[in-house]
């Protein structure tokens, strides 16, 4: 995995502590497991969230298929699409007198947390509908609330990127807002507000 994600980098990796190589493989050991082991924590996760507003049964198999999907499809575009960009514009600073020595630990920290953070964000749709589907956040709310929308996204790319520059937050935060307007679609499509209105509607008169 290590060589896999080092040929981004299209350099060398150094380590300046004699622990720091076998720290490195286990940090990537960790994040191995995490990523294979995502559909049963997804699982689990929204049984226990699920349970308390009665999403069982098909409901819960399509929320943890919809959440398991998204979340392999961010890691895969942040490894095809923004890591390789990300890279290239950090390293892109080099000059003949400022080269890189990038320590493996620092660059497997880069990774991991880049890739996965990505996962996690990808799955904003799938929060989306569940909040509006029980009734939590209505379509209206997040419509009218578009702005505020932007800036959360700006300070969770923030929070989220590894590295502060605006460019990789840019990275994040793009798509990220996407997934936001792409949640307010599947929420029309899915007609939810409109099953919630119906269910929350008068009695007919005798």
């Amino acid at each position: 995995m290590l060589g896999v994600f080092q040929g981004h980098l299209g350099g060398n990796l150094y380590f300046f502590s004699v622990a720091g190589p076998f720290l490195a493989h286990v940090k990537m050991a960790f994040f191995g497991s995490l990523f294979l082991l995502m559909p049963l924590c997804m699982y689990v996760l929204w049984k226990a969230i699920g349970k308390p507003f009665g999403v069982t049964g098909p409901t819960l198999f399509w929320f943890v298929f919809a959440t398991c999907f998204l979340f392999y499809g961010g890691t895969a575009f942040c490894y095809m699409v923004t890591l390789p960009y990300g890279i290239k514009f950090l390293l892109s600073f080099q000059s003949q007198n400022l080269q890189a020595v990038i320590s493996i630990n620092q660059f497997v920290n880069f990774v991991t947390l880049f890739i996965l953070a990505f996962g996690v964000i990808f799955e904003l749709p799938v929060f989306m509908v569940f909040s509006a589907k029980v009734g939590v956040i209505s379509l209206k709310t997040y419509e009218k609330n578009r702005r505020y929308a932007i800036l959360v996204i700006a300070i969770l790319a923030a929070i989220l990127t590894p590295t502060p520059d605006v460019f990789n937050m840019a990275l994040m935060g793009g798509p990220l807002y996407l997934l936001y307007e792409s949640g307010i679609l599947l929420i029309r499509f899915l007609r939810l507000e409109t099953q919630k209105n119906i269910g929350q509607g008068s009695e007919p008169s005798v």
